[in-house]
């Protein structure tokens, strides 16, 4: 993304041998906000572990639909910025 959207930005940080380190941190900053996300959108739709024990493929089915949301979230807030 950076090197076909943030061209000055991609050319600054590989000139500088700083490109590998901007993307570890993005990658640690988007892992942080997805272990937070997760968890806080699971409390707010109800999913927990009763449903786990009770209706596992409706659990992962949530759990699926949750992590795909809060993927999305963090692209738009964390990489797409």
């Amino acid at each position: 993304f950076i090197k076909e959207h943030r061209k000055g930005r991609y050319t600054t940080l590989l000139s500088e041998c700083r490109l590998n380190e901007y993307l570890h941190k993005i990658d640690l900053e988007a892992s942080e906000m997805l272990e937070i996300i997760i968890p806080s959108l699971a409390v707010e739709r109800g999913i927990d572990e009763d449903l786990k024990t009770h209706d596992m493929l409706g659990w992962v089915a949530e759990m699926n639909n949750i992590k795909a949301r809060a993927e999305e979230i963090v692209l738009r807030e964390v990489v797409y910025v």
